[in-house]
């Protein structure tokens, strides 16, 4: 048997890693500015992250959702704690796609409607619901189609107006950076004036935070910088720094329903022990206003050295999009066969970094460096 192959790969092998760094089987070090689509929050294998995962799986690797796990209370407090929201509630699951088709799901159940809003270039994930407010028809199988759903553009608030007006919205899902979409920011108007608009009309507002959340803008949630309030807010990626997992921060005004929603390893002994590391390296090593401060100074450096083919630089924190003149393809390959130095793309034409929170500036002028040969 063979894999099915739905990845075009690099022909490379990554054998360990340490910090922001990592090496293929031969040996051969490579700079990671994209943790494995910003997953890799807190660098690879950080010590304090292993020993834990060690201790816990010594113990108890897995039990069923049907007896009290300690750690998922302990990860609720500890996360309410950090992000601010501690009169919320936690729902553990398993992905990122998981989380957004549990949010869809509840808001459904909260106020009966079907009907929700996303953005163009909306990226959600994979699964049905999910992958229905995802604007790829790519991957939207027929048997998932519908008309359920509307695209919108980012920052025209008159347009997502005239449909919340119309009173039958169930949901608005919006990441307040675009990641696959190209690194693109909602603005404080845009988000303030949905918020109010959801709330006149009974409407859900999802911000998805999977890519963009856990420290990654330079404050824990990337709708911190926009002064809002989700209703509901999805994570995923970083918590876990690899480990499989993500949640759903749920506001008072849900109410629990058994057997409305449910999971078989969402929230293992396992995955809550990788969770609670990842916020103790995080508080610890002060990891959110380090991608604020080091984000900030890469940013900076990719603005005012006139690198050719650079259009534009956005971002915030450590998650920064490089808009080429070019097609990303050529540079994002020698980055990796010449510089070895891994990135991400978005669209045809935009560089995404999505490094480990960890990134020093050293490791910047590092990139910087290896980018300016290729350019």
């Amino acid at each position: 048997m063979k894999l099915f192959d739905v990845y075009p790969l690099f022909d490379i092998a990554i054998d360990h890693g340490k910090g922001c760094k990592v090496w293929d089987d031969k040996g051969q070090e490579y700079l990671d500015l994209y943790g494995g689509h910003a997953v890799i929050s807190i660098g690879h294998c950080h010590p304090h992250y292993v020993e834990v995962m060690n201790q816990q799986l010594n113990k108890l690797g897995f039990y069923s959702n049907s007896v009290i796990n300690p750690l998922q209370q302990q990860l609720a407090e500890r996360l309410g704690k950090i992000c601010g929201y501690e009169d919320y509630q936690l729902f553990l699951v398993n992905s990122g796609a998981e989380a957004n088709e549990n949010a869809l799901k509840l808001a459904s159940f909260y106020n009966g409607r079907t009907r929700v809003l996303s953005l163009e270039k909306a990226f959600h994930g994979r699964t049905s619901l999910a992958v229905e407010v995802t604007a790829n028809p790519k991957i939207i199988a027929p048997i998932n189609a519908n008309d359920h759903v509307t695209y919108l553009p980012l920052n025209n608030l008159d347009a997502w107006k005239a449909e919340i007006e119309k009173g039958d919205v169930c949901a608005v899902i919006i990441e307040c950076i675009q990641g696959v979409g190209g690194i693109r920011m909602a603005t404080s108007e845009f988000m303030q004036g949905l918020r109010k608009l959801c709330d006149e009309y009974n409407t859900i507002l999802i911000c998805d935070e999977i890519q963009c959340g856990y420290g990654r803008s330079g404050k824990f949630f990337a709708h911190q910088h926009l002064n809002v309030t989700p209703d509901l807010i999805t994570v995923a990626k970083g918590i876990g720094n690899g480990f499989p997992m993500s949640g759903l921060l749920i506001s008072p005004k849900f109410v629990p329903v058994y057997g409305q929603l449910g999971t078989t390893f969402g929230g293992n002994h396992l995955a809550c022990a990788a969770a609670l590391a990842v916020l103790d390296v995080i508080e610890e090593e002060n990891l959110v206003q380090n991608a604020a401060e080091v984000g900030a100074y890469l940013m900076e450096q990719l603005k005012t050295q006139n690198l050719p083919h650079v259009v534009e630089v956005r971002g915030e924190g450590l998650m920064i999009g490089i808009e080429l003149d070019v097609p990303y393809k050529e540079i994002r390959t020698r980055l990796v066969k010449e510089q070895h130095c891994f990135t991400g793309c978005s669209g045809t034409n935009v560089l995404r970094l999505l490094p480990p929170l960890c990134l020093t500036k050293a490791d910047a002028d590092d990139f910087i460096k290896r980018f300016k040969a290729v350019l």
